[in-house]
């Protein structure tokens, strides 16, 4: 098993707090100093969420990579999907780092996209 969902949708602004004000406003966001979560359920009826985050247009948390978002993808195994993805060329960006709420690491698409692949423990959120 790879990638089982997304993760969040990660994007640059001028404002981040104009942004997530605005879209609490209008779309009903539930916001707070990262952006707004998303909880659902998988098709295990396990609880399972995705994060939406405006970022300061100059973070340095997507380079290398020279655009505007990055993707977040949830995944079952990290350690055993960056071996495998090693082994079949993929670029992986620094070190697997853990923390509370799950497993992340990095890596390049062919179009020098930065991608965060995180191995979630949801539980963690409640």
């Amino acid at each position: 098993m790879r990638v089982t969902g997304i993760g969040g949708i990660f994007f640059k602004t001028n404002n981040p707090k104009e942004v997530k004000e605005w879209y609490q406003k209008h779309l009903g966001f539930n916001t707070d100093e990262y952006g707004a979560t998303f909880w659902w359920k998988d098709k295990n009826g396990n609880d399972c969420s995705t994060q939406w985050s405006p970022f300061a247009e100059e973070t340095d948390y997507f380079e290398p990579s020279k655009k505007e978002f990055m993707q977040n993808f949830r995944v079952h195994d990290l350690e055993g999907l960056l071996k495998k993805i090693s082994e079949e060329g993929v670029t992986i960006v620094g070190d697997m780092q853990t923390y509370e709420y799950g497993k992340f690491a990095w890596i390049m698409d062919i179009e020098g996209n930065k991608i965060e692949l995180w191995e979630p423990i949801d539980s963690a959120f409640k």
